[in-house]
């Protein structure tokens, strides 16, 4: 079941969009209701679950991880998965893991700080129980990593 939203949870969840942390009254006299308003709507969409707390936004390359992999797991048996995936979780450089179709079963990405630290990384992923082989690939750079411009088009469209 979907959560309903009108035209005023649309544009505060716009604001917030850009800046999780724009204050209520501001939000309030940007949209011209009340900021008592805003942090009743803001409350009853988590209540809903649509919104799950605030995020923030951490330049890796400033704390020197300049290094990105995309690796491919392939399993020995697929009824592995859950077991791999809990192990993976286990290694805090994979920041993302998908169960996945096609050539892979599960498909990480990885941050590293260079690629002497990305071997021992990827040696602790070919090192599970349950894992036949891994394929890699390096991230020469990452172009696009905006989730706004989604969310934007995604409340354009309820």
């Amino acid at each position: 079941m979907r959560a309903k939203i009108d035209d005023i949870d649309k544009q505060i969840l716009d604001v917030l969009i850009e800046n999780t942390r724009t204050p209520f009254t501001d939000i309030a006299k940007r949209l011209n209701i009340s900021a008592g308003t805003v942090h009743v709507r803001v409350k009853k969409m988590e209540e809903s679950g649509i919104i799950h707390g605030s995020s923030l936004t951490v330049d890796y390359r400033q704390l020197g991880y300049n290094f990105i992999a995309y690796i491919g797991v392939y399993l020995e048996k697929t009824s592995q998965t859950q077991f791999v995936l809990s192990r993976i979780s286990e290694i805090p450089y994979v920041t993302v893991a998908h169960i996945t179709t096609g050539k892979f079963n599960i498909f990480c990405k990885i941050r590293a700080k260079d690629t002497t630290h990305a071997k021992k990384i990827i040696f602790q992923l070919d090192d599970i129980d349950g894992v036949s082989r891994t394929e890699t690939m390096i991230s020469l750079e990452e172009s696009i990593n905006d989730k706004k411009r989604l969310l934007h088009k995604v409340f354009q469209d309820l």
